[in-house]
């Protein structure tokens, strides 16, 4: 066999054994309560120099990586995010990141100058990089906790706003010439509004031709709108816009939009998002040296306490206050600010540059990430309920798959009915669907059979809906109402959007 040809069967094995590993550490992850980013940070720092030896030191080849995973991140956020969910949190994250990053970086780079002695430059960056909360972090924790709307929808649209300007500033600041504060502030507004207009313009473009366009496979779907986030991300670079804005928002139009196979794309981005977290966490623990690690505890200690208990609670009250937030949610808010992946990231940009003291950057950045997730992680939710901020008694929601029938002027409905949902026991007349749409089968126990209008629904059961096109939306919300609050949602004012 050929040299070559080993060294990939090899490769290809201890890929896929460290792909299998992190997935067990999800597992593991799920259960403890910690963001799974640490455990592949341990994973890393296993495999790296200090363990099995692995020897990975390039900050370009880490820097080029690591930016494409976040891509994958963002992506997969805007596309799994319902915008009817964190439409009314939108102001409060946009004013979150932009007034609070300012805040957050100001308050730790004041901090880093006069308590640990870094230069300005340096105590600029450390702000810079730690100003943004985590997509990946916030995205695993939230969406196992119970909160009101528009609190998860405020902190979740942030984690998803806030790496934008984050990274204009952290590029300008690691140029040989760094611009004045006024021409960073002109050179932000202008690529975030390019970047706003390229996400906008391409998730509706796409969206539409997507809606009309009657592709051969269902398989087809997912990579056509994995693929036009990624062109706007390319598309708003070339014009000198925020990539990953554009990332973001064109991935929320498309998620939110009414396409064929919208869980399939779902399905498909969130698989992409954790293959690009696995190896985006791995990466950054090999490209730690642990033999650096010590010499910086006590100033990432120190960073990272000014950090979580006055630069972010100061940011919330002061981006926060004209939003109507209530001082316990302004306290959940101020503890929710995970970092993550995105702040070692950013540091491998300094690394890049050639700054001196990147290395000690990193180190500090690497500590603060790793024990500031393992106290607010597991927390957070105990934090919730201290604050009497989650909803008892949620439902998991319903999944419904759609394909199209064009030449029908239809659709139909492919729905599976979680055990929790209120669609049990519910009779098929008490569903009101509207006029066009109706229950053509049910799979029950494996075994189908077409129902009556007294026909009573169970929970697992599989229903087939064919809806014309136009009342798709209106089909969709009213089983999705039904599902949360029982056939009496509309009385308790559950839409289902």
């Amino acid at each position: 066999m050929r040299g070559w040809q080993v060294k990939l069967d090899l490769w290809l094995l201890l890929g896929s054994a460290v792909i299998i590993t992190a997935i067990v550490a999800v597992r593991l992850a799920h259960r403890s309560g910690l963001p799974s980013l640490l455990l592949y940070l341990a994973l890393g720092l296993i495999l790296g120099e200090s363990g099995f030896g692995i020897q990975f030191d390039d900050p370009l080849v880490a820097e080029t990586l690591g930016l494409a995973a976040l891509v994958l991140i963002l992506a997969e956020g805007g596309i799994t995010t319902r915008w009817s969910e964190v439409r009314a949190g939108v102001p409060a994250a946009i004013s979150l990141s932009i007034v609070g990053s300012a805040v957050s970086i100001a308050t730790v780079a004041v901090a880093a100058h006069w308590l640990i002695g870094a230069d300005w430059r340096i105590a600029a960056l450390l702000g810079a990089v730690l100003a943004p909360t985590d997509a990946a972090a916030v995205f695993s924790v939230l969406r196992r906790l119970p909160l009101p709307p528009r609190l998860s929808g405020a902190l979740e649209a942030e984690s998803g706003f806030n790496d934008a300007p984050v990274i204009i500033l952290v590029l300008a600041l690691t140029e040989e010439h760094s611009p004045t504060v006024l021409g960073m502030a002109g050179e932000l507004v202008a690529e975030l509004a390019i970047g706003a207009v390229a996400g906008l313009l391409i998730g509706w473009l796409g969206a539409f031709a997507l809606r009309r366009l009657a592709l051969p496979a269902s398989g087809l779907y997912p990579i056509a709108v994995l693929a036009l986030v990624l062109g706007s991300y390319g598309a708003a670079s070339m014009l000198h816009g925020s990539g990953f804005l554009a990332t973001y928002i064109s991935a929320l139009v498309l998620g939110n939009s009414p396409l064929p196979h919208r869980p399939a794309t779902r399905g498909f981005a969130e698989g992409l998002a954790w293959l690009a977290q696995i190896g985006l966490f791995i990466m950054l623990g090999l490209l730690a040296s642990p033999s650096e690690l010590p010499a910086q505890i006590a100033p990432a200690v120190v960073c990272g306490l000014v950090l979580v208990f006055v630069a972010r609670p100061l940011s919330v009250l002061l981006s926060l206050p004209f939003f109507g937030f209530s001082w316990r949610e302004k306290g959940l808010l101020s503890w929710a600010g995970l970092r993550g992946a995105v702040p070692i990231v950013l540091t491998t940009v300094a690394m890049t540059a050639g700054l001196h003291n990147a290395d000690e950057l990193f180190a500090q950045v690497f500590i603060i990430v790793v024990v500031f997730t393992l106290l607010q992680g597991p927390t957070l939710p105990w934090v919730a309920r201290a604050l009497k901020l989650t909803i008892a008694g949620g439902s998991r929601d319903i999944d419904v798959e759609a394909a199209p029938l064009e030449e029908l002027h239809a659709e139909l409905l492919d729905i599976q009915i979680p055990p929790d949902s209120r669609l049990d026991g519910v009779e098929i007349f008490e569903l009101r669907l509207p006029q066009g749409a109706a229950i053509m089968l049910v799979v029950r126990d494996g075994k189908s059979f077409v129902p009556g209008p007294s026909t009573r629904l169970q929970a697992r059961d599989k229903l087939l809906v064919v809806t014309t096109s136009d009342v798709r939306g209106v089909t969709e919300r009213r089983l999705r109402a039904v599902s949360r609050r029982g056939k009496l949602a509309g009385w308790y004012g559950e839409r289902g959007d």
